[in-house]
């Protein structure tokens, strides 16, 4: 499972082991074995490293972009 978050400035992204700055968004998403699981240990990505993993996507609508965590429909 996914949750988006905004860190409050104590939260550290466990691939590239950066500290997630306040008001910056990031990811939990429960993992087993490096693949996400309904229920897992959470792991901590920073926006950057979700997007690499699959776990976030952009969209342009209107002509505006946004940043979304929830999966793609299969």
């Amino acid at each position: 499972m996914r949750r988006g978050c905004i860190s409050l400035g104590d939260v550290q992204c466990h691939k590239c082991h950066r500290m997630i700055p306040a008001y910056e968004r990031y990811v939990i998403v429960d993992e087993e074995k490096g693949a996400e699981v309904d229920k897992g240990k959470p792991t901590f990505y920073c926006v950057g490293c979700a997007l690499k993993k699959g776990y976030a996507s952009t969209h342009e609508e209107k002509g505006e972009k946004t940043l979304t965590f929830f999966a793609e429909p299969k």
